[in-house]
Order: structure tokens, then sequence, then C-alpha cells
């Protein structure tokens, strides 16, 4: 039977989650230069109608369908036939099919556009929204469904509550394809890449910490003591890897600083994310605190390997989703979350094995197929935009349009 709360509950938080695209379109946008605001807004912003339109049609079946011999979901709810407001017998039998659908069409949307910020201010639109469309079908789809939609990796008890392993950490490893594929922006090593508006980005801190909240809160699929033990589990592990980051900045450069508290407050969140429904406060803070510290550190690292991650995608949200999906399995707990498992430390070590063996599956999965999309990108269309227009800038050249005069 369908439950009113529930289904209030999951609508709110299906609108929080659409509201961290807008939040990431800023957040990204106030770190690049100005001649590339527009391009890097558009970006996030396209994505909301162009992975919804492949949600709709293709994405969902092959994510939540009947299952092909756990690899994939098949096509038999093609354009959401058969997808009602009678509730799931499978996914969530207390609010309508519809409601859980485009819930998660929200996480399907947010995910290739986190892509985006590793190659900011260099990838001609054309060939970001065909690599998006290829990836959303080739790379997340098959991987949701294996975790989320009764898959392989769900079958021998891989866990995610909330998209460690389906949402970062994929868009991730995309990231660190995409960047050695693509190259460095020109003048990299040479050239100071300034963030243009700090204050936009901290904006889009605050509006992806809020609907981060709906991200990792739906995500228990009812308005219960899960997404309860969700809720306050985000903010912690958000408050402690913001607060750990600075710490670490503060210490090595000798003053902290506003981007520093911003990338390790969606550090911290990133990596609670797998975790939210399975841990306490306080595994819930100390995953944030080891988010903070490992993830400064990843990011400090790109420049030994000479990565232009422009946004630093892979450091914070791809060793962000694999750090919080590693500590799920040190400290789950059945008595947070009886419907869990226990973890390392309540006496189960092949939780954590499990769990590393789903990370290496995502991640070398992810990699490869990413890598092989752009390479077929740039065979068919090409992915930099040309030396003038990377010095023009993406708003004119590729919108015809600038955001200040």
């Amino acid at each position: 039977m369908i439950n009113g709360a529930d289904t209030a509950f999951i609508l709110a938080s299906a609108g929080l989650v659409l509201l961290m695209t807008p939040g990431l379109a800023l957040f990204y946008a106030g770190m690049v230069r100005g001649k590339n605001v527009l391009g890097t807004i558009m970006q996030s912003l396209t994505l909301i109608a162009l992975i919804s339109l492949e949600w709709v049609y293709i994405g969902y079946s092959m994510s939540f369908g009947p299952d092909i011999r756990g690899l994939i979901g098949d096509l038999s709810w093609f354009a959401l036939r058969g997808v009602g407001t009678a509730p799931s017998e499978t996914y969530a039998t207390t609010i309508p099919h519809t409601v859980f659908m485009i819930f998660q069409c929200m996480f399907a949307v947010i995910t290739p556009a986190l892509i985006a910020g590793a190659f900011a201010e260099r990838v001609k639109f054309s060939a970001f929204v065909v690599f998006s469309l290829l990836w959303a079908v080739l790379v997340y789809n098959p991987v949701c469904h294996w975790i989320w939609g009764g898959g392989w990796l769900a079958k021998m008890g891989v866990l995610d509550f909330a998209g460690g392993l389906v949402v970062h950490a994929t868009c991730g490893v995309a990231a660190l394809a995409a960047v050695m594929v693509i190259g460095p922006r020109r003048g990299f090593g040479q050239t100071n890449f300034m963030p243009h508006n700090l204050p936009m980005t901290m904006l889009g801190t605050g509006l992806l910490w809020f609907g981060w909240f709906g991200f990792n809160g739906g995500s228990a699929l009812a308005a219960d003591e899960v997404a309860a033990t969700a809720f306050v589990a985000t903010h912690l592990g958000g408050m402690s890897g913001m607060a750990m980051w600075t710490i670490m900045e503060w210490i090595r450069l000798g003053k902290p600083t506003t981007l520093g508290a911003a990338s390790g407050a969606i550090a911290g969140l990133a990596t609670i994310t797998p975790a939210a429904g399975f841990v306490g406060p306080n595994a819930a803070i100390g995953i944030g605190l080891v988010a903070g510290v490992v993830c400064y550190l990843a990011v400090n690292m790109k420049s030994r390997f000479k990565f232009d991650d422009s946004l630093d995608v892979v450091g914070i949200h791809g060793v962000g989703g694999i750090t919080g999906t590693l500590l799920l399995g040190v400290f789950a707990s059945k008595t947070v979350n009886p419907n869990g498992v226990d973890g390392l430390l309540a006496g189960n070590a092949s939780m954590l094995l499990t769990q590393l063996i789903g990370v290496v599956v995502v991640c070398s999965y992810a990699f490869i197929v990413s890598w092989l999309i752009l390479k077929l990108v740039q065979a068919l269309i090409g992915l930099r935009i040309s030396e003038e227009a990377e010095h023009q800038g993406l708003d004119y050249t590729e919108h015809s349009e600038t955001a200040y005069n």
C-alpha cells in the first residue's frame, strides 16, 4: 500500500537531488576563468534535459528493469511502459513506482555532470553532449543495475547506500580517463588558472550540501529511522571533511582558504555517501575526517603526475567514493541498520573484502569504457576546442554569450 508520508518524503528528496545539478553548475563555474563561466554552467544544465530523456526511454529500464543474467535490465519498461502509480513489487513498496523512477532519474542526471569538472575550459559542447549520452548508457546504467537493480554485485553482497560506487567512483575514474585522453589546458604549469568567483563556488557548495540530504536521506526510500540515520551521517561527514581539510591546509600553507573549506565539505559528503544509512554518528565523523586527509592528499598529488584535473573531480569524487565504499566495510553495523550488515569492526572481515571487490570491478569497468568512449568521440567529431577558441573562452566561441560585460 502507498504510504503518504513516504511518498511526500521521496518527492521532496527528488527535488533536492535535482537542485544539486544547478548547485554543481555554480560550484564549478566559480572555479573557472570568467570567459568560461556560461560554458561550464551550460554543461550541467543541459544534462537535466538530455539524461532525463535517456532515462525515460531506456535508462530506467536498463538500470532497474527485469534482470538479464545479473548484467543489465531488459527494455520491457521502454518509455516507462508498465511504470505507473502503483508501488513497485521490487524496489519501493510504499511509494508509487513513478516516484521511485523520478528519484533515481536525478542521480543519473548529476553523475555525468560531475565528470565535466575534470576537463573544464577545453572541450567542445557537441563532444560533451555525445560523450555524456554514451557514458550514461554504457557506464552508468550497467553499474547502477549491478548494484541497485539486483545485479550480480548486489547478489555478491556489495553495498552502496546512496552512490559511492554508482555515482562518485564511476565519475571519478571517468574523469581520470578524460584527463589522460584530452590533455591539459594550454598554458598548464605556466599559467595560474585562478578561480574567478569564489563566492559563486561557496553558493554552489551550500546548494550541494542542502541537496545532499535528499541524495542520502531519500535513499532510504521511506520516511523512517534509516532516513534519519542517513540524514545525520550526511551532515556529520560533510562538516568533519570540511574541518579536516581546513586544518590540513592551514598546517601546510599557513592559511586556510574558502576554496579548501568548500572542497573539504564536498569530499566529506562524497565519502559518507555509500555508508550513510549503515553507520552511526561517530563513524560518520570518522569517515569525514579520513576524507579530509585522503582527498586533500590526492588533490595535491595531481601536480606530480602533471594531470590537469581542472576542478579536482578525481581527487574529491573518485578517491572519496572509493574511500567511503571501503570504510563502509569497516564501520557498518547492524545495530544502526538491522537490514544492513556488520563490518570489520563488528567482527565481519569478509565485508571489507566484498567491498574491495566491488571497487575493483566498478572502477576497472568504468575507466576502460570511459576511455573507449572518449577515443570514439575524439575520432568522430573531436574533443577539444581550437587553440584560438580556448584563448577566447567557451562562453563566446561555443555559445555566443558572455557572462560579464
